[in-house]
């Protein structure tokens, strides 16, 4: 057997050797026919010796078992967004505040592009890749680690001798146009349906349920940052660290640079933007960072957006169309938004047959009517919208937009306030059309998670009468559900099970679920945290709900305005009724949340609790656990094999606890750092 083993062992090696060369250096050094005799004989020992299969074996890339879902990752650091600027003026006021908030007269920038695909974090524990996932909202994602192994270009062991207990890898999944091109006419040649872009199609591949499917599509991988770190001392700039990343042959964009100033910025853009057509990936933009780590730490974050970067965008793809006609469409709050329906025409990489007209105002302001050729934006993945009209072009029958002043849903009455520029029906949960996108926010993933209810079975239920609001959906039977057309008896028991498993949840989720104007998922969690409880939050004045995090007068209005609503009242009560509960949290008060206003950071391992119940005290005692060390830490807690960022707490002159000291200062009930 350890003859064995050794043989397993040289095989692994040689053929994670192999995949480098190939697929990140594009150098290959052995023929095809080579490595697949080495696979071959590594899968035969492995089944021969299931004991031999390590998690960084190459055999693993094929795909494993298909899964019923995927599982909830939360990320340790926050996967942030960046902010974007369009114009030369956003990157001058971005180099300038960057200056100012340093009090530097020039700042050195790292840049590179700007990746158009899927951003995902890799974890290593002791240099084997061992989860992986996707950003999802920046605070939780989804575990794809099975299918993120299929990927060639991602190593699954570090070529390390002693690596790090932790280090977490960030890049962008796509994939290159070669290969899109060729996965395409693979399709047609199946007489299958043709993928639209290649980020489309890579996103696809990578959330596939069956790992074998996504082992199929050609995707490629290249890393950006690091997330969290230990045991390993990063080098004091971002264009060094990607140079580490590269020797620890992950995949890293060959054009990147660092410039001095604005005018580098804007020069490595212009650059970027000619390669643009012969890059053998497609991106979006390109992306600036202050090099220096210890300049970054300095600027901080906004919001959930790095102070330090910034993502500065091409210029929208644009074409010219004619406007066919306008309808209205209603929201799931009750909002009326024109939509243009153009003569089909391909923009931003699809065919675009409709085009968002915001509200009336702009229509009058653009002075669009029907029958007008005009211009149609589309970048990225953002809704197409209609840019200009082009007058001189203008038919003789062109029409003028009415704004109808009955609901073309419901026929309720139309109002607008005076200090809004949308329009709405007074309908609320009468109307159909909120009721319908009322109950898919209420049954999404992030909300009542109610897998299986999508927007063909709601159309149904509401159609049928079977479902007028969100409570009803408790009291479906079994025998008419499964009467609609392509349900049947299995479909109709999993969607059941799907609503009473739905049943218990968590507060935050509630509050997201019922659809509340300007509440989203972090504003949702952060009044559950506050309020601990459903009634509080009830009784809540505006007030009080601008002591919440990030809620100012107009979200707290809207959230007061809702509550307020009696037939509100009555759909909470309804769904409390039919068992909809969540785990008891005991509401905050300044003795229950001693660390309330107070930023900590873990690192290394604590002797009884594991990292998540660690994040979880704090949080319940109103602090904020932070990924990374800075001026604006109050504590750094230290356990064993702790790393760099215990070294930055020193240096910083930040006070470090051990586990005992945590847990004595959650009791205490007015702690100063």
């Amino acid at each position: 057997m350890s003859d064995l083993a050794a043989r397993a062992r040289t095989l692994r090696e040689a053929l994670a050797r192999y995949n480098h060369q190939y697929y990140v250096l594009d150098a290959p050094t052995v023929p095809d026919a080579q490595y697949d005799a080495l696979f071959r004989e590594l899968q035969q020992l492995e089944a021969a010796h299931p004991e031999l299969l390590t998690p960084d074996s190459p055999t693993l890339r094929v795909g494993a078992a298909p899964r019923d879902g995927f599982q909830e990752v939360t990320h340790r650091v926050p996967m942030l967004s960046l902010n974007n600027g369009f114009s030369e003026a956003d990157i001058q006021n971005f180099d300038r505040r960057v200056r100012e908030g340093l009090g530097l007269t020039e700042v050195d920038y790292a840049c590179e592009p700007k990746f158009d695909g899927l951003a995902v974090s890799l974890l290593y524990r002791n240099g084997v890749l061992v989860e992986g996932s996707t950003r999802g909202d920046g605070e939780t994602g989804e575990d794809v680690t099975a299918n993120l192994r299929t990927i060639r270009a991602i190593p699954l062991r570090l070529p390390l001798a002693d690596p790090p207990p932790v280090l977490e890898v960030r890049g962008e999944v796509l994939m290159l146009k070669q290969d899109f091109a060729a996965l395409n006419a693979a399709q047609a040649a199946r007489g299958e349906k043709a993928f639209v872009n290649p980020r489309n199609a890579a996103a696809g591949a990578l959330r596939q349920l069956d790992p074998a499917l996504t082992a199929q599509r050609p995707l490629s991988f290249f890393a950006y940052g690091v997330g969290e770190v230990e045991g390993l001392d990063l080098p004091p700039t971002h264009a060094l660290l990607m140079d580490v990343l590269a020797r620890l042959h992950f995949p890293v964009a060959t054009e990147r640079a660092v410039v001095r100033g604005v005018a580098g910025l804007l020069q490595y853009f212009e650059r970027i933007g000619q390669q643009r057509a012969g890059l053998c990936y497609d991106i979006d933009g390109v992306v600036y960072k202050v090099d220096a780590f210890r300049l970054q730490q300095a600027l901080g974050f906004v919001s959930r957006a790095p102070r330090f970067a910034i993502a500065h965008k091409f210029p929208a793809e644009e074409a010219l169309t004619e406007i066919v006609d306008i309808d209205v469409q209603v929201g799931r709050t009750g909002a009326l938004t024109p939509v243009a329906r153009l003569k089909p025409v391909f923009v931003g990489g699809v065919t675009v047959t409709n085009a968002t007209l915001h509200n009336e105002d702009e229509i009058r302001r653009k002075d669009i009517r029907i029958g007008d050729q005009v211009w149609v934006r589309r970048a990225g993945d953002v809704i197409p919208e209609v840019v200009a009209v082009v007058l001189a072009q203008r038919p003789d029958n062109a029409r003028q937009f009415i704004m109808p002043m009955r609901c073309p849903v419901c026929g309720s009455a139309v109002t607008r306030t005076a200090d809004e520029a949308t329009s709405r029906c007074s309908g609320g949960l009468f109307c159909p059309a909120q009721r319908k996108q009322a109950l898919l926010h209420f049954a999404q993933r992030r909300a009542m998670d109610i897998d299986g209810l999508g927007e063909k079975l709601v159309d149904q239920l509401v159609d049928g009468g079977l479902v007028r609001a969100a409570p009803d959906l408790y009291t479906l039977a079994l025998e008419p559900l499964a009467q609609l057309p392509r349900m049947g008896m299995k479909s109709a028991q999993n969607l059941l099970a799907a609503i009473a498993h739905s049943r218990q949840t968590t507060l935050g989720r509630f509050i997201f679920a019922l659809g509340i104007r300007n509440v989203g998922e972090a504003t949702a969690r952060d009044l559950a945290r506050h309020f601990g409880d459903l009634p509080a939050l009830l009784a809540a004045t505006p007030e009080a709900l601008q002591a919440v995090p990030d809620v100012g007068p107009v979200v707290a209005q809207s959230i007061h305005d809702f509550l307020a609503e009696p037939h509100n009242r009555d759909v909470i009560a309804r769904l409390l009724e039919q068992g909809i509960h969540w785990p008891e949290v005991q509401a905050p008060t300044v003795q229950a949340r001693p660390l309330a206003g107070l930023t900590l950071v873990l690192t290394g391992t604590l002797p009884h609790l594991s990292r998540s119940e660690a994040q979880v005290r704090i949080e319940n005692a109103g602090g904020k656990v932070a990924g990374s060390v800075s001026k604006r830490t109050h504590y750094v807690v230290a356990g064993a094999d702790a790393g760099s960022k215990l070294e930055q707490a020193r240096t910083l002159g930040i006070q470090v606890l051990d586990e005992a000291q945590l847990l004595s200062l959650l009791n205490q009930e007015t702690p100063s750092p």
